[in-house]
């Protein structure tokens, strides 16, 4: 591989650490996920073949709808696909799977369907994601906030959830739960985006940095400025909490053997950006998944199966 083509791959790859994309990178970045997990089309049949075990009955506000498949509902002037499949029980959150930048709800597909035989489980394409509409100018947390609101209105019959995030996914949830706490009962983190990758990968890969690693940074750093499918600023913050609600972080094994002058600097800046989420609760729980990269629920699917079975037994004896 020339060194232009390596740079890209990397830089694909670290981008879909930092939770986004670039030209290219919602090819290069989710290869490996679509090579283990199902197509969006292998996604729908898998969902609606869970339609006759799905519960199906309203009460609360009465705009819950408790559908198994995948389809497209209107959230804030927008059509944002989703899918549901599994379950209902009582007094049990519904678990909701948050992908990560770049990738559509297809790439959860795998997890979706292992975790819907024992828990009703959703997903959905965030705007400028998968089927989902894109949106029509930048966006910022509190945007993603709204339609993820509008999409837990329609789709949890008014039942506390668990969210478990990959990538942007993780940290869009762990920025949603605290301003929701009457709603969002657990999290999962699955290498979820830093609290500050800016400010990490800024000083992980200096200034006086050349070739790869240079791009990596300035391509991450535009990434992380609006330059992504989503057009989505992933800003710098500090970590707020979100009670006392168990939260389980996994974070991944091995990550920048491609760039070896900054591997170890990176994986520090990763490491320690993990650690900072545990202030979301005193309850929070930190762990790596052995033998993975960046796509937990990909190479570990068996370690974000318990983490989220686990995180929901655990909210589902504290309601």
């Amino acid at each position: 591989m020339n060194r232009m083509l390596k740079t890209t791959a990397v830089a694909a790859t670290f981008c879909a650490v930092a939770g986004a994309g670039i030209v290219g990178y919602g090819e290069t970045t989710a290869q490996a996920a679509q090579a283990q997990t199902p197509t969006q089309s292998q996604a729908q049949a898998q969902t609606q073949s869970a339609s006759s075990t799905a519960a199906r009955h309203g009460h609360g506000h009465g705009h819950g709808d408790a559908f198994s498949g995948t389809k497209k509902i209107r959230v804030g002037g927008y059509s944002v696909n989703v899918s549901c499949s599994g379950r209902s029980a009582a007094r049990k959150p519904v678990v909701v799977l948050m992908a990560g930048g770049g990738d559509g709800l297809d790439t959860m597909a795998g997890l979706q369907k292992t975790l819907s035989k024992k828990a009703r489980v959703c997903s959905y394409d965030r705007l400028g994601e998968g089927e989902s509409d894109q949106p029509n100018g930048t966006q910022t947390i509190d945007d993603s906030s709204r339609i993820l609101t509008g999409v837990l209105d329609r789709v949890t019959d008014d039942r506390p959830v668990v969210l478990a995030g990959h990538s942007l996914g993780g940290l869009i949830a762990a920025r949603y739960a605290p301003d929701h706490r009457d709603r969002v009962e657990g999290l999962v983190l699955m290498d979820a985006t830093i609290p500050a990758l800016t400010a990490g990968v800024s000083k992980a890969i200096p200034d006086s940095a050349t070739g790869m690693a240079a791009e990596l940074r300035d391509q991450t750093i535009a990434v992380n400025e609006g330059q992504n499918p989503e057009k989505f600023i992933i800003a710098d913050a500090k970590v707020r909490s979100a009670g006392n609600i168990p939260v389980q972080i996994i974070r991944h094994e091995s990550q920048y053997a491609e760039v070896p002058d900054y591997g170890p600097a990176l994986e520090e800046m990763w490491a320690e950006g993990q650690e900072q989420w545990r202030a979301l609760s005193g309850r929070s729980r930190i762990s790596v998944a052995a033998g993975s990269g960046h796509y937990i629920h990909v190479d570990r699917p068996d370690i974000a199966v318990k983490a989220i079975q686990r995180v929901t037994a655990q909210a589902t004896a504290h309601s």
